[in-house]
């Protein structure tokens, strides 16, 4: 077994397939081929580091230093300096771990302060396609735990219900008090879906969560699966995120050939075994009866309720529908215990969450904080700020189907309960920054004309509603509102909000109402350009 002075870890994941990271890869290999250090330097592929925008990034470790935006130029920079020399490679765009970037004299880049990293916690540690650094990490010692102590599913239940950890996919729902609508229902064949769809725009936390550390999801459907009482669960994932589709199918894979998926697991009597079926894109089968009627073959409609899926779901049959990020928290809980999980967040909002900052901030990508930390913190500490120097003000919070937060509100805490009281959301944990200059009237528009083209048409009140708010903000932005059609946009939501099949026609309301309630001026402004 080699024994390496140092590794340069290199993140795969869609973004830098995209910036030219198999280019880098190539030039790197060369390079430690003519210096003659294959011995002594070892190349790394891992998942995501959660910076994004910032191309291809590299990181030398033990040093913790982090490269950004490498090119096969800067490349040969920080391997003369760094790996032949062992010196930072100052010239180049870097940070290291809690110090400055090196460039431009900037603060230090606010994606590499001390989270809390519950889920992500191995995604950039571990090479993801490889079972064996999953297991030597920590992997797959919940499931072993449950059972080789010969832990009941029901004492599942309530280790995760205890640990207060409720749905990441949006809702909030109780994740242990879910799991016992299924465990409890009548019949022998259940099953367990993973919904990976993630269609809100700006969220892309699941696809980086199945990239870096694929096999914790399929420990976590595994416990979940041993808790229903299911033998066989589907991960439904969008058709577009194709690496995150390689990864997890190699994953599950390689946990049949260790024995950990298919019959009589580790020699006892659980069996189960895991399947991927692929989303075509389709906003409404994040809704999970859509997601089911899909998984069935079946065009995605959501479906009246009740009954609701822990009885009558995949193909009739009992069924659990949870969140990547969801499952992705169990492996932890199960192994390290209710109480343990309790000490992250608040009282009600238990853990942490996984965020995507997007927007006008300095650093763009993807974070992990404990329940509870305030909206400024997430956007001035780990966003690093507005860019440009400008001034703060929006920020839509929980993806199109979530609420725009003035500056009013900067000092709210992220979790379930305070966003409520404020008549916001978590939703997907995505955050949009806007600056200064953000018209929030054109906002507001892309938002409509998202529902408009993802509304399913099944129900009146979704498929006329958006059509009918398309036109009012058309209608304003074109210079011929008036200023009752301001209102009018609420009151069209509102009944959307109670007569809707689905939550996507009931959540175009929180969009809404708080755009014209918090920028109400924006509004205004635009009829009277047209008024004058």
């Amino acid at each position: 077994m080699s024994i390496y002075r140092a590794h340069i870890l290199l993140p795969i994941d869609e973004g830098t397939i995209q910036a030219g990271v198999f280019e880098i890869q190539r030039e790197l290999k060369t390079l430690l081929q003519q210096e003659s250090l294959e011995q002594e330097i070892k190349i790394l592929e891992t998942g995501t580091i959660g910076v994004i925008g910032k191309g291809v990034q590299i990181v030398v470790y033990p040093d913790d230093v982090t490269y950004l935006n490498v090119t096969p130029d800067s490349l040969k920079e920080i391997f003369a300096e760094h790996i032949v020399k062992g010196r930072i490679a100052r010239r180049v765009e870097h940070y290291t771990a809690g110090a400055k970037i090196a460039t431009e004299g900037r603060k230090a880049i606010g994606l590499t302060r001390t989270q809390q990293r519950i889920v992500l916690n191995k995604c950039w540690k571990i090479d993801p396609e490889s079972i064996d650094d999953a297991l030597a990490s920590g992997g797959y010692q919940g499931i072993e735990r449950i059972l080789s102590q010969g832990i009941t599913p029901d004492q599942v239940i309530k280790e995760i219900t205890d640990s207060g950890l409720r749905g990441r996919g949006g809702a909030g729902f109780p994740t242990g008090l879910k799991w016992s609508f299924t465990r409890k229902a009548e019949g022998n064949d259940k099953y367990m879906i993973c919904n990976a769809d993630e269609g809100e725009p700006g969220t892309f936390k699941d696809r980086l969560i199945m990239e870096g550390d694929p096999h914790k999801l399929v420990e976590g459907m595994m416990i979940a699966g041993y808790a229903i009482g299911a033998g066989k669960g589907f991960i439904y994932i969008r058709g577009e995120y194709q690496l995150s589709i390689d990864r997890i199918q190699k994953a599950i894979d390689q946990a049949r050939e260790y024995s950990l998926l298919g019959e009589r697991i580790l020699d006892t009597d659980f069996s189960f075994d895991l399947e991927i079926r692929k989303g075509a894109g389709a906003y409404v089968c994040g809704e999970e009866t859509s997601l089911i009627d899909s998984l069935e073959g079946k065009r995605g409609y959501p479906r009246i309720k009740p009954p609701f899926p822990a009885n009558k779901g995949l193909w009739q049959k009992p069924t659990c529908v949870n969140n990547v990020e969801t499952l992705a928290n169990v492996p932890d809980i199960i192994f390290a215990g209710a109480e343990w999980f309790r000490k992250f967040g608040t009282e009600k909002s238990t853990g942490t969450k996984v965020f995507t900052i997007l927007g006008h901030v300095e650093f763009p990508g993807l974070i992990e904080v404990e329940m509870g930390t305030p909206l400024r913190e997430i956007i001035f500490s780990y966003g690093g700020g507005i860019k440009g120097g400008k001034r703060f003000k929006a920020a839509l919070v929980g993806g199109a189907a979530g609420v725009f937060l003035s500056e009013r509100l900067l000092d709210v805490p992220m979790d379930f309960e305070s966003l409520k009281e404020n008549a916001a959301v978590l939703g997907s944990g995505a955050i949009l920054v806007m600056n200064e200059d953000a018209d929030m009237v054109e906002m507001l528009s892309s938002v409509i004309q998202f529902f408009v083209h993802e509304s399913c048409g099944q129900c009146a009140p979704c498929r006329v509603g958006t059509r009918q708010l398309h036109g009012l903000i058309s209608r304003i932005r074109e210079g011929k509102g008036q200023e009752e059609d301001i209102d009018q946009m609420v009151a069209i939501s509102q009944a959307m909000l109670q007569t809707s099949l689905c939550p996507l026609g009931q959540s175009l309301i929180m969009p809404v109402k708080s755009a014209v309630e918090n920028f109400r001026q924006d509004f205004l402004d635009r009829i009277k350009q047209s008024v004058n």
